[in-house]
Parts: C-alpha cells; structure tokens; sequence
C-alpha cells in the first residue's frame, strides 16, 4: 500500500472538517458554475481528489517504474527524454504525383515520418476508373490502383530511411504488396522496411464500415499478413489496432479503450490459433488512439491502456518476452472537434489535444489542421499543425521529465475508473461470445451510438460548450485559403491505368491472379501471391475482385 492506514483516517477526518467549514461558508458566498461536472465522456467529477481516492494503490503494482511493468508510466526508461515522438503527419489527396510533393515538403519542414492517407475507391478496393469509383477521385486521400501509382507516391523518398504508416483496412494486404514490391524497386529488401499497416479490419465493422469481405476471410488476411510480418518483416508493425474511429463515431473514451483493447487480444487469439508463438508477433502489434478534448480524462486513458495491455499480454497470455508485454501507440487529434465556425479556434484545440498525447506517452502523434473541418489540409495549415507539435517538443519543457502527472490523485483516480470501466465491457463482450458474436449482434455499434446521441443531446442543450458553435457565436464568415486539386488530375491517372494495362505482360497477370484465386481457396498466406501479383502490375481492382469472388462481400444486418 502506498498510502498508511492512519495517515488516510486523519485525512477524512480533516477532509469532513473543511466541507462544513471552508467550502461550506465558500460556496454560500460563491456558489459554483454548475450542479454536476463531468468529463467529456461523462464521468463525474470530484471537487477535490485526495489519496482518499486512490487509497488502495500500491506503487510498485499499478504504475511501477518507467520502463517497467506494467508500463503505466512509460514503456520506456527514459520516456521522451532518450528519443521524442514520431512527428507523422497524415497526407494524402489527387494523384500519386500532388502527393508525393506533399511528403516531400513535409520531411523539409521536420516531419520524421510519413503516414499516407488513400482515397475512398482504394479504401474499398476499386480502381480509379472503376464505376462504383466515379466521383470519388483523390478527395480523402491519395488513388493508388497498382504499383506504378506506388513508385510514384515515393519517388525519390528513400524507403530504407523513412518509417511509414498506411491508413488502409480491407484491402491493407494488397496495397502493403505494393509498397513492399516499389521498395524492392528501389534496392531495399522487405526486412529493412519500417512502418505500420492500419490493417484493423474489426473497427470498420464496429465503427468505420469500410468492409468488403465477411468477417471470418477479413480476419484470415489479417492474419497472414501478421505471420508475414513476423517471419519476413522484423521492423514492420503488421497492424495498427484503432481506437481512432470508434472514437469519431461518437464512443465514450472508456468505449474506445475497451472495443480497441478487446479488438487487439481477438488478432492475438487469432493468431495463436494460426500457430504462432505469441513473443513471435505480439511484439509487433501496436495501436492508434484518438485525442480529445478532456485533457485529464485522454492522459488517463493512455496510460490505463499501457497498463491493461501489459497485465493481459503476460498474465491472460502467458507471453514470456517483456517486448511482448509494451503497448506502442500512435495518436492523432480529434477530428470530430474541428469546427468549421471560427476555424482558428481549432489550432488552440489541437495544440491542447497534442499537449494530452505528449504527456499520456505517445510514440507518435499526428496533429490535425485547422482548416479539415472545410477542407484537405493546405499546405500553410498542415505547417502549422507541424509546427504545434515542435513548439510543445522544442519549447513547453513537458518532454524533460517522464510522466510527470503520474501520482496526481485526479490523474491517478481517473486511470483507476477508466481501467475498470474497460473491464467491464470485456465482460460483457464475452457474455455474448467474443468480439465477431458481439459485432454481429450490434453491441459496439448500439453502444457507440447511444453515447454519440447523448453527446449530442447535451451539445444541443448547451450543457457541453464548443466554442464558436453554441457560445462564443462570431457570425463572421471564416477567409481560410481551401487546398484546390490539378483539376486534370483524374484525367491523367485513368490515362496512366490504361497505358499499365496495354503494356505489362498480360500473361504474366493472370498467372498471378489464378494463382491468387488458389490460394485464397486453400489455407496458404496469401502475402507471396499478392507480391507476385503486385509485380506483375496487377491493379488493386483486378486483385480485389479475385478476392471477392473467392470471399464473397459482407453486407451489415440491419439493426431494430
């Protein structure tokens, strides 16, 4: 116990001496603002927190040292002191080409990873010129249909230098092909490729919906491409478990942390049961969490996360190698926060936001820009976003010293509350028989959805403040420069398609797709066949369609 039994009664007794006295006659004098406080997510607030609040924590057991299990204060030693987070910004909009110069220009203004957002056809597996594709062209992110668009998109970005992430889910095996075949253009073998593959496919059924196969062939390429990873790609991070879009669905910050924990020990089942040992790819498994607002409540998040995690991947799971144990996580802002009323006021939200994931231990953090409610981040936006995380580095001190909130009873009461709001959900996510029972039933999806429509309700009564939009109305009609894409953009990609398709080696392509269909009829690890089909410059269309005929396509029950 860190606390001693005596000490604890002498601090009630004082603690019900000040409410009759001090705090009585304060608040007869200077009533306060409101009834109840509460966080973003709705957790009550005390008015003061004392050890009475965290009277049964015991030093060694829940927050140890950084480092050490169970990580709650730093999974490393020397926390931000030894190395600084990854600064990697997400971009990605047009064509391969508008891109490519975006990344460029980042990596000189300091950015020290890329992370590569995909248009909504590739997102679902479609080609550029594809029918369902129409309309859709380069607005929320890049088009890559094949690896030719790839080469492109890192045409003079060394791969064997720079680490990057790719937000991708359903067709994440294939376009992970695509990277991995342009690096091997390029000289760099696979085993010297660095980043991480988003590859969450249970969030899209819980919250994003970007889906295309059935739950069941989703988890197996998954799964191969995590047997992949650890037997071919000891730098890589085979998948990136998200809380990021179950929060902007409108979950709770318990809700993120418990449907993206539970998500994150269903790939480990999964791949214990494809044979693996469990220090053979956990160590390569990590997460993507969002930020908000509630700066106490998001630090508390984190660091009962690095907890949780570390308590069930050794005790639950039996992993021997401490790696195993390290929950490493991305962040980003919150996008869902961004107003387009008064959009300035978002630099001041985001830098809040990156202030929480700093000190909650993030290993690397991507920050929103102030125009995304309107737009794709300009070029002057996306610099500022940089820039707010270097200032918080370079300039706030916050990265001298490792945690330093850890043992403030607020901080630490809150860690404890959010802990056990997440075990309660695995217990009820296992009354109903796991994740993939609990997703075809519509638990996350009611769950979520019940808690955006609180949220909403108490921003429409005024009882949660956005400034700019239910206080603090302006009225002024915001003059913020919008990003404009090469309006011949889509013109050029549809040529560059066509040409790959009149002169690659048209054999040479169906081999490679028949030889696909095979192996997603069988047991094999799809990853080699997908590589093959990558060089032989299949599209992502021709690919996934194998896919889909094989998998077929998972349509959600409609939920009464």
């Amino acid at each position: 116990m860190t606390f001693d039994k005596t000490a604890l009664t002498d601090l009630n007794a004082a603690v019900a001496r000040w409410e009759r006295g001090t705090l009585a006659k304060t608040l007869e004098r200077m009533p306060e603002r409101r009834q109840t406080f509460v966080t973003q997510s709705g957790v009550p607030v005390n008015r003061v927190y004392t050890p009475l609040d965290v009277a049964e924590l015991d030093y060694l057991r829940d927050l140890g040292l950084p480092g050490e299990y169970p990580f709650t204060r730093s999974i490393h030693a020397t926390g931000h002191r030894g190395k600084l987070w990854t600064m990697r910004m997400f971009a990605g909009f047009g064509t391969a080409e508008e891109t490519n110069a975006r990344y460029r220009y980042l990596l000189e203004q300091g950015n020290t990873g890329l992370s590569v957002a995909f248009d909504l056809p590739t997102l679902m597996g479609y080609d550029t010129d594809a029918p369902e594709a129409l309309g859709e062209f380069g607005k929320c992110g890049v088009a890559v249909s094949s690896l030719r668009d790839m080469e492109i998109l890192f045409d003079g970005i060394p791969l064997g230098e720079v680490s990057t992430s790719m937000t991708i889910n359903s067709p994440a095996a294939i376009i992970w092909a695509f990277y991995i075949a342009a690096a091997e253009k390029q000289g760099v073998p696979m085993e010297r490729l660095s980043g991480t593959l988003q590859n969450d496919i249970l969030k899209e059924y819980i919250a994003q919906k970007e889906f295309i196969f059935p739950p069941e062939p989703s988890m197996r390429l998954v799964t191969d491409t995590i047997e992949f990873a650890a037997r071919h790609m000891p730098l890589w991070n085979s998948i990136s478990i998200s809380g990021y879009h179950i929060r902007e669905a409108g979950s709770t910050a318990a809700q993120e942390l418990a449907f993206t924990l539970a998500n994150g020990l269903e790939y480990v089942r999964w791949g214990l049961r494809r044979g693996l040992d469990i220090d053979e790819f956990a160590p390569r498994l990590s997460f993507f969490f969002n930020v908000h607002n509630d700066f106490f409540e998001e630090i508390a998040k984190l660091r009962a996360a690095r907890r949780i995690w570390a308590r069930e991947l050794r005790e639950t799971f039996k992993a021997q190698n401490p790696r195993s144990w390290l929950m490493r996580f991305h962040t980003q802002t919150a996008g869902v926060s961004l107003t387009a009323q008064q959009p300035e006021v978002n630099l001041v939200r985001v830098a809040l936001q990156a202030l929480a994931a700093v000190l909650g231990g993030t290993q690397s953090l991507h920050t929103n820009s102030l125009d995304e409610a309107l737009a794709l981040p300009s070029e002057h936006a996306v610099t500022l976003a940089l820039r707010t995380q270097q200032v918080i580095a370079e300039e706030s001190g916050v990265a001298n010293t490792i945690d330093p909130l850890g043992g403030s009873y607020y901080v630490e009461a809150l860690t404890n509350q959010t802990e056990r709001a997440v075990y309660e959900y695995f217990r009820r996510i296992d009354e109903l028989g796991g994740v993939i029972p609990a997703i075809e039933a519509g638990f996350f999806q009611q769950e979520i959805a019940e808690a955006s429509y609180r949220q909403q309700r108490a921003v429409d009564a005024g009882e949660q403040i956005i400034v700019g939009v239910n206080r603090y109305i302006s009225g002024e009609t915001p003059a913020i420069p919008i990003l404009r894409m090469d309006p011949d953009g889509y013109d050029r990609q549809v040529a560059r398609l066509n040409h790959l398709r009149q002169t690659r080696d048209s054999t040479r392509v169906q081999a490679a797709l028949d030889a696909l269909r095979a192996a997603c009829q069988g047991s094999a690890n799809v990853m080699p066949y997908l590589l093959e089909c990558a060089h032989a410059y299949a599209t992502l269309g021709e690919i996934t369609d194998v896919m889909r005929e094989v998998f077929g396509v998972y349509h959600e029950p409609v939920m009464i």
